[in-house]
């Protein structure tokens, strides 16, 4: 009758007899053979959460084998991932463009063509007009923000935009 009652671990108290039984040497199997650079502590959790998923398969006496078994998988399963990463930031990222000379050259003389542009506006127009185009702030919030009317926030985007096309025919 007794054997009957410990066919599986799914009862508590005799799993949380099997983890503190093995629990502290499967930690220290795992830091001795792979160091703590890939976390044993955790790999000791899911091992003894893999255990208790499949209480009801593994008898007593197959438990510190299939943690064990378990716990070391884990590891070189990370140890596996962590090559594929190790690879993937030693593989050199392309350092060239499909775009042709001409057009990088168009853009590059475009973005300072708008920054000079731009340092022309005067302090407020910018300040409303940068809040507004590159932060994405409607013009309630800028005038929150700048303690002034919707109106005077309307009226100094509109007068940078007018620069701004005046100073940059492409735009």
């Amino acid at each position: 009758m007794t054997k009957q009652l410990h066919e599986n671990i799914c009862e508590e108290h005799l799993f949380s007899t099997i983890f503190n039984k093995y629990a502290k040497d499967l930690h220290n199997f795992l830091y001795y053979k792979y160091g703590d650079l890939l976390n044993p502590k955790d790999k000791v959790q899911e091992a003894f959460i893999k255990l208790w998923e499949n209480c009801a398969k593994v008898s007593p006496e197959k438990a510190k084998s299939f943690v064990f078994t378990t716990a070391n998988n884990l590891m070189l399963n990370e140890t596996a991932h962590q090559k594929v990463v190790l690879k993937h930031q030693q593989t050199k990222h392309k350092t060239y463009t499909n775009e042709n000379p001409e057009f990088i050259m168009q853009e590059t003389e475009y973005m300072e063509k708008l920054q000079k542009a731009l340092s022309n506006l005067t302090e407020a127009q910018r300040e409303a007009f940068m809040m507004n185009r590159v932060e994405g702030k409607r013009f309630k919030e800028i005038a929150e923000i700048l303690d002034i009317s919707t109106k005077a926030v309307e009226k100094r985007i509109y007068g940078a935009l007018e620069k701004l096309r005046k100073d940059i025919k492409e735009l």
